[in-house]
């Protein structure tokens, strides 16, 4: 695909079923590219590092958990941002090119006009939507209990009103977030390697993700757990596991959509 012209529209490759040694295999290319070229998922990843250090930081000095809750629960819907950035460095390793910000971001900007933001603005509703609802269900469940700082204790969360409210919670974002799973997993890495409108990548996305449930559902909760541990230790976590996670998903996306000879 060239960088200074946009192709016709572009024949969807088939989809081809992967096992689990797919998926490790993937993230051992996903580590190989993070190392290879760190800097940019370092700074790419940095950006929701420090998103997350200022909703903590909100948290603590409101005294309401709910701002962060809101935003770890809700990262998976706004996660899929970072990792265009991180496929088009992984793509220009793949073909043998040294990746520099220059032609990273110059791929990313340029896709401007093509179908990414359109795929992105309905991320940004998603995400606006989840923090309405998750803000409503805080709402419901404990708007007129007393509440302690979050600084001095939790325990609130630990009474039936609130072990209902993370479990309602917990359940609608779970959902959100498996639609932003099952759509952006290979519908955004399809955007950028092709020419094709995103209600398309969409569709087609799911039909992977269909084609292989055991093993995405795997691929899903592996990247639930490392995104977890990520953010433990004050979110620095993110600043390896996100890179990492966005480049062994072009490489997954490699091996579900591989051409011969391409």
């Amino acid at each position: 695909m060239s960088d200074t012209a946009l192709p016709g529209p572009s024949p969807i490759p088939d989809i081809h079923l992967i096992t689990t040694e797919d998926l490790f295999e993937a993230l051992k290319q996903g580590w190989r590219d993070f190392l290879r070229a760190p800097l940019y998922g370092i700074a790419t990843a940095a950006v929701f590092v420090i998103g997350g250090l200022l909703l903590w930081w909100l948290s603590r000095i409101t005294g309401e958990i709910y701002w962060l809750v809101i935003g770890v629960f809700g990262f998976p819907l706004i996660g899929p941002f970072a990792a265009v950035g991180l496929y088009e460095v992984s793509h220009l390793l793949e073909r043998g090119e040294r990746p520099t910000f220059r032609k990273a971001l110059q791929r990313v900007f340029l896709q401007k006009d093509r179908q990414i933001p359109s795929m992105c603005m309905m991320y940004i509703l998603l995400f606006m939507f989840w923090a309405f609802v998750a803000h409503l269900i805080f709402t419901l469940f404990l708007g007129n209990a007393p509440m302690t700082n979050v600084s001095t204790g939790y325990d609130i969360y630990f009474t039936s009103r609130g072990m209902a409210m993370l479990a309602v919670g917990t359940i609608v974002g779970a959902m959100l977030a498996g639609f932003v799973f099952a759509s952006s997993v290979f519908g955004l890495p399809l955007l950028l390697d092709r020419e094709v409108d995103f209600i398309t990548a969409i569709i087609v996305s799911f039909r992977a993700v269909m084609a292989n449930i055991k093993v995405m559902l795997i691929w899903g909760i592996l990247v639930l757990l490392l995104l977890i541990a990520g953010m433990l230790p004050m979110f620095l976590g993110l600043l390896i596991v996100l890179p990492v996670l966005g480049h062994a998903s072009w490489h997954i996306y490699r091996h579900v959509f591989y051409e011969e000879g391409r």
